[in-house]
């Protein structure tokens, strides 16, 4: 079905998935039993009828240039099960014993999945005509004074809540760290509520965070100090706002919670889908997918997101390289970009990234702290290194580089994560090639490459 004819592994299907449970659906409806005019399309597209409880079976469609989704079933996730399962099955028919099953092969679609894809397809057009016209100046805000009156009346909300968030902090320090143990939770959540009464969500979050140190092990008290010392940075960075550089103005901006535009110059290229993973707080789950450009050599983050019940979207398939076009976001690093929905078929990959050493990572991690002190993390891809235990004890990990020069802790979150054990069996003692995240907590990875095969396999 793709251009050069290799579908996509397992492994890849799977890491399209909103959560585990729908993983382990998925995989019960990777067998050819349920299934019936099943194919696929030259131009992406898979399709399939599933047997369900109902008399009528399911109508499952993909378009694999998104992915796209769509399902008769009643699932509220995305991809649903049946999608998963669909999938699964079109990745394994290259093997003798699934093709004798079914024949998943190419040819033309049926009404109803071709009904779907054109309207999808119809509809990416027209998005794209309007972000002509919108880029032309059609797309201008009809009443741009009002928008400004609302900008300024946010703003000024903010500005509230941050001087009511300095004094929350005066207070912590008056009161000695040692206080916040027993002062408990409720406290730091009340705050937490007034920022989002001050329309500051992002202010809210790091108040959340604050909330949960105290009492949270050995040398809480350390990074309590630490946390409420950038809460500080960001509130006086508010504040005092006008007078910074406009990169580190927006930066700020977007830190206290205010949307970032997309409005960079934007850049088309053969995206490699490094990484895609997603994190909840209980009402939002975000998604974060990480890119890496052939021709540009740029690293971008696309992030999603979905209410409780929904996975977010875009969801894309780790190890393939896409051909789209990306529109970075205004603030430092500019990292974040936003993907256009058309894209071309997924392509197997090649090689790796270009990376570095350990020593380099923390250097480029330190710089980029520079332009926004309050980054958690810095992509960054390592060359030759080799999982060790760090320590005696064996609880800790560390990635070191193979002339023994240094090496990365890695981030005590990954170590309870099955990706730990999957970076290990790939490296068999040997080095191998580690994309990940390297902030103050360590080096958390996300996808690995062995010597002896170019393929990615993502670790979370």
């Amino acid at each position: 079905m793709e251009k050069a004819g290799v579908r996509w592994t397992t492994e890849q299907v799977l890491a399209l998935a909103p959560d585990d449970a729908s993983r382990k659906a998925g995989a019960r409806l990777s067998a050819a039993g349920p299934w019936s005019e099943a194919g696929s399309g030259g131009e992406g597209a898979v399709w399939g009828l599933c047997k369900g409880s109902g008399k009528k079976p399911y109508q499952t469609v993909i378009d694999t240039k998104g992915p796209a989704y769509a399902c008769s079933c009643p699932s509220r996730k995305f991809p649903c099960k049946h999608a998963l399962g669909l999938l699964l099955l079109w990745a394994a028919e290259g093997g003798s014993a699934v093709r004798t099953v079914l024949d998943v092969g190419d040819g033309p679609a049926p009404d109803w999945a071709r009904e779907w894809l054109d309207t999808r397809r119809k509809r990416s057009e027209e998005q794209r005509e309007k972000g002509k016209a919108d880029a032309g100046g059609a797309g201008k805000p009809a009443d741009p004074e009002a928008a400004r009156r609302r900008a300024e009346r946010r703003a000024a909300r903010i500005t509230g809540g941050a001087l009511e968030l300095e004094q929350r902090l005066t207070d912590l320090l008056r009161g000695g760290l040692a206080a916040a143990e027993q002062s408990g939770y409720g406290l730091w959540e009340e705050t937490a509520a007034r920022m989002v009464d001050a329309q500051a969500p992002g202010l809210a979050a790091r108040v959340r965070e604050l909330g949960s140190i105290p009492g949270s092990g050995a040398g809480w008290p350390v990074r309590l100090l630490e946390e409420s010392a950038l809460l500080h940075l960001l509130d006086q960075g508010w504040l005092g706002i006008d007078r910074l550089p406009a990169p580190l103005a927006t930066t700020v901006r977007t830190r206290v919670g205010l949307p970032s535009p997309a409005d960079g110059p934007p850049v088309k290229d053969h995206w490699l889908v490094l990484a895609q993973y997603d994190t909840s707080d209980g009402k939002i789950t975000t998604r974060r997918i990480w890119l890496y450009g052939r021709e540009s050599g740029r690293t971008a983050l696309v992030l999603g997101f979905g209410a409780a019940g929904r996975s977010p979207q875009p969801a894309l398939p780790v190890g393939r390289v896409i051909e789209a076009e990306l529109t970075p976001h205004a603030g430092a690093g500019q990292l974040r970009a936003d993907l256009s929905e058309e894209m071309g078929v997924p392509e197997p990959t090649g090689t790796a990234p270009p990376g570095g050493t350990t020593t380099a990572a923390v250097e480029a991690y330190g710089l980029a702290l520079r332009e926004d002190p309050w980054l958690d993390s810095w992509p960054v891809t390592l060359t030759d290194v080799i999982p060790v235990p760090e320590g005696g004890d064996g609880d800790g990990w560390q990635l070191a580089d193979a002339d023994g020069e240094s090496a990365l802790p890695i981030a005590p979150a990954a170590l309870a994560r099955p990706g730990l054990w999957k970076l290990v069996a790939m490296s068999g003692g040997g080095p191998v090639t580690v994309f990940g995240e390297c902030g103050h907590r360590g080096f958390t990875p996300l996808a690995v490459w062995s010597a002896d095969s170019p393929e990615t396999v993502h670790l979370r």
